[in-house]
């Protein structure tokens, strides 16, 4: 996670396995469309992440769902046919006047965490949820990193992990 102390987009190549070992690993992109000019950034982060780690582009699909929410609705398809080696889900939650923020975010979180908890395909939580419109830009390749980055990072290390665990 990005903070102002420490910014894991800034990762060490040199430690990443690299995401296309043994066989052709399959990544999906889930994005949010919802606070577009936020998540097509991030999209864009982890697309770029994945193949400079070895990805092959024919091998990362990019779905868009209208909005945070519908992110577990689509990681869950996907995880439950083994379609890929791991799902990274993008959206942007923005703070706003009304107690819906953290309705969407409670949502987000869980259904997530329920499908990762069911040990099939690992789904990666790239939601920003942030207080403003700045926060949120910092995040998708501002001063703070590009949290779609950290995405990729992750999936795939968790892919990987998934692998050796099979």
């Amino acid at each position: 996670m990005a903070t102002n102390l420490h910014n894991l987009s800034e990762y060490d190549l040199t430690t990443m396995p690299s995401a296309d070992w043994v066989h052709s690993q399959r990544f999906v992109v889930i994005v949010s469309d919802w606070n577009s000019d936020v998540t097509f950034k991030l999209c864009q982060g982890a697309i770029d992440t994945l193949v400079s780690n070895g990805a092959t582009e024919s091998h990362i699909d990019v779905l868009h769902v209208p909005g945070t929410v519908e992110l577990v609705y689509a990681a869950a398809r996907f995880a439950n046919r083994g379609l890929a080696d791991a799902i990274i889900a993008i959206g942007c939650v923005i703070k706003g006047d009304t107690p819906h923020f953290d309705y969407v975010c409670q949502a987000a979180t869980q259904g997530i965490a329920e499908i990762n908890s069911k040990g099939g395909t690992p789904v990666i939580f790239s939601v920003l949820t942030t207080l403003d419109q700045q926060q949120a830009l910092d995040r998708a390749g501002g001063r703070l990193g590009n949290k779609g980055v950290e995405g990729a990072v992750t999936a795939i290390k968790m892919a990987r992990f998934k692998y050796d665990t099979e």
